[in-house]
């Protein structure tokens, strides 16, 4: 992109390109399990997503540039734009599993920590069984 206003199409392929590849990192890095490795290129990927919707409501707003653009520019934008779809849905399917099972780990721990409360406080076989509260919530919605 150029400072002028004007939208470089070969830059937004470039920058979707680069923005594909740390997404496709994160991905892999979720999938593997190391989720503390995707969090290392998250202010890249946080700053290079902000320059994709900035150019891409751009191109969005003048559509004219792009079916001016020569046949290969646009159909490397394509591709480009192909590719980060994809692996977006990648991404998006990585990390919901990552979320799965931290949140069943979260549940389990939470069940363990309920039931270690869980203790009889009264006297002899009448004795009222208290329930303690627990400190962690699940929420379903997160």
């Amino acid at each position: 992109m150029s400072d002028s206003g004007s939208i470089d199409l070969a830059g937004i392929v470039e920058l979707t390109e680069t923005l594909t590849a740390l997404l496709a990192d994160q991905a892999r890095a979720f999938e593997q399990h190391r989720p503390q490795d995707a969090a290392a290129s998250l202010p890249e990927v946080t700053r290079l997503a902000a320059l994709y919707r900035e150019s891409s409501a751009r191109v969005r707003a003048q559509p004219s540039v792009v079916a001016t653009a020569p046949a290969a520019l646009r159909q490397r934008l394509l591709r480009a734009t192909e590719g980060f779809e994809a692996v977006l849905e990648r991404q998006g399917r990585a990390v919901a599993a990552s979320k799965t099972i931290t949140e069943g780990l979260v549940k389990a721990i939470a069940e363990e920590i309920a039931a270690k409360r869980s203790l009889n406080q009264g006297y002899g076989p009448a004795g009222a069984r208290k329930t303690a509260a627990l400190a962690v919530t699940l929420d379903r919605q997160a």
